[in-house]
């Protein structure tokens, strides 16, 4: 329950397993990345984006130990971040990013899996991306390169993707006169594979989609809907602009699966259906599981 105490909101504290289950989360995500790093990419000259690979490059030009460099350029984006989203988000990204450099020193000496720069490249960025999402997810951060972005776009008209893009797009191409120009490319491979883990982590393997439907046979729809589908349907009230009709619109949830199916069950009922269906990146509570099907 919140509490409001002269004029401020004082957020709910977390459970003692909450907080543990973040500890550990964040403990796995830290001690993930520092794998892809140090047993796949760095042993290959292999970059990421971001401060990663800002401190990947630094290590190699200096000879000093990654990990001094994932703390130390990190360190001002934990202040940033303290700022703009709290104190939880600041604690959790400190301690993230302090495991993430002492994993990274502890596993610098260790043998390369392979020399295989393909190979080193894939699994690399798989890790790494599964890494860094379990930390996104646990509430906290690996990289400020986003932070900085976030700041960014509210002093100019560009969006965070477009930012950090940008970043990238300096940062990859710089691996090119550190490196080479053939292990900037495999960089870029990193880069879009975490990305793409990430993704995965954060927003979940089975992705789920929103659904508007807008019928005059709305109650035949949304009855296929339920014994076909087993989903939940909710009715809201809509209005035309141009003609004042009333209109009851049909929201549900589905995954992508079932896309198809429904897609099939608007077209038996109403061919001119207004159908509109979207990307969600997460749903919580409500009716979204499904009921059996017989």
């Amino acid at each position: 329950m919140t509490n409001h105490i002269e004029g401020t909101i004082e957020h709910p504290r977390l459970s003692v397993i909450t907080i543990v289950a973040r500890i550990l989360l964040i403990t796995l995500g830290a001690l993930l990345m520092a794998v892809g790093l140090e047993i796949f990419l760095v042993p290959n000259n292999v970059v990421d984006g971001g401060i990663t690979g800002i401190s990947i490059m630094l290590a190699h030009i200096t000879g000093w130990r990654l990990g001094v460099f994932l703390f130390l350029l990190n360190l001002p984006f934990v202040y940033l971040g303290y700022k703009q989203i709290g104190k939880t988000f600041a604690l959790s990204t400190i301690y993230g990013i302090t495991l993430l450099s002492i994993f990274t020193v502890l596993l610098h000496h260790s043998e390369a899996f392979t020399d295989d720069v393909l190979l080193a490249t894939v699994f690399g960025g798989m890790l790494l991306g599964i890494g860094v999402g379990i930390v996104i997810r646990s509430g906290g951060a690996l990289d400020g390169t986003e932070i900085l972005a976030i700041l960014i776009s509210k002093k100019f008209p560009l969006t965070v993707g477009n930012i950090v893009m940008f970043f990238n797009f300096f940062i990859l191409g710089t691996a090119g006169f550190v490196f080479t120009w053939d292990r900037a490319m495999y960089s870029l491979l990193t880069y879009y594979i975490a990305s793409k883990a990430i993704d995965a982590v954060v927003e979940g393997f089975e992705q789920t989609k929103s659904v508007w439907i807008i019928s005059d046979f709305s109650k035949e729809i949304a009855d296929s809907i339920n014994a076909r589908l087993g989903r939940g349907v909710t009715f809201l009230h809509g209005a035309g602009a141009y003609t004042g009709d009333d209109k009851r619109v049909i929201f549900v949830v589905i995954n992508r699966i079932e896309e198809s199916k429904l897609t099939r069950i608007v077209q038996y009922w109403d061919p001119h259906a207004f159908l509109a269906i979207g990307d969600i990146a997460e749903v919580r509570g409500g009716q979204f599981k499904k009921k059996d099907i017989h």
